[in-house]
């Protein structure tokens, strides 16, 4: 928070340095930690919320934390949430992921092979370890445009938040809900009547 203003902040250096305070902390006293995700005080999914995310997701996942709160569509401080953020977050948590896996230290990390195979003064490209590697060796970010610029003017010129509008609403559509028995769903539904029926309306 701005204490010139009063206003929710986000991505600042201080909450990162608290991160990795109580991160050693939470090792200390053997406990889970539990951080806040991709946050943001931008209004819409722009270089402010991306920035402002990354500035607040990596110090989470560098400070150790178990459980990650709001890791995918948070915009205005909380406020409201964005398809088009939500799935842009959710590529960079399956980012995360590879990072968390860390270095596969296996034979075919190594490389030996193509060492040997290519030798001093050529390239890599065709090699037989880089053909065997070469579809699933890097995590792809589906949303981002890679391409030249000639060819992404051709294409149309959009931007991030186009791609990823077209992303959701295609998710959306291809949508199956998942079978459930209908005893469980009942049984759910019984008990979620017993829970509301137990507390008293509010206005919240």
């Amino acid at each position: 928070m701005s204490l010139k203003s009063g206003a929710p902040t986000f991505g600042t250096p201080e909450p990162s340095l608290a991160y990795f305070a109580i991160g050693q902390l939470a090792r200390r006293l053997g406990v889970p930690l539990r951080c806040g995700g991709n946050l943001c005080a931008s209004k819409v999914p722009d270089a402010q919320a991306a920035y402002e995310s990354a500035s607040s997701l990596w110090p989470a996942f560098l400070a150790g934390a178990n459980f990650v709160l709001h890791a995918a569509g948070w915009l205005e401080a909380g406020l409201v949430m964005s398809y088009e953020k939500f799935v842009m977050d959710a590529e960079q948590c399956g980012a995360f992921h590879v990072v968390g896996r860390g270095l596969t230290l296996d034979e075919n990390g190594f490389a030996m092979d193509a060492f040997q195979e290519v030798g001093p003064g050529t390239h890599f490209l065709g090699s037989a370890h880089t053909m065997r590697n070469y579809e699933t060796a890097f995590f792809d970010f589906e949303l981002s445009d890679n391409n030249s610029f000639e060819q992404w003017s051709q294409d149309g010129s959009h931007d991030i938040v186009w791609r990823a509008n077209q992303k959701w609403k295609a998710m959306l559509k291809a949508y199956e809900q998942p079978a459930l028995d209908p005893a469980v769903d009942e049984a759910l539904l019984a008990f979620i009547n017993q829970r509301k029926g137990a507390v008293p309306d509010m206005n919240y």
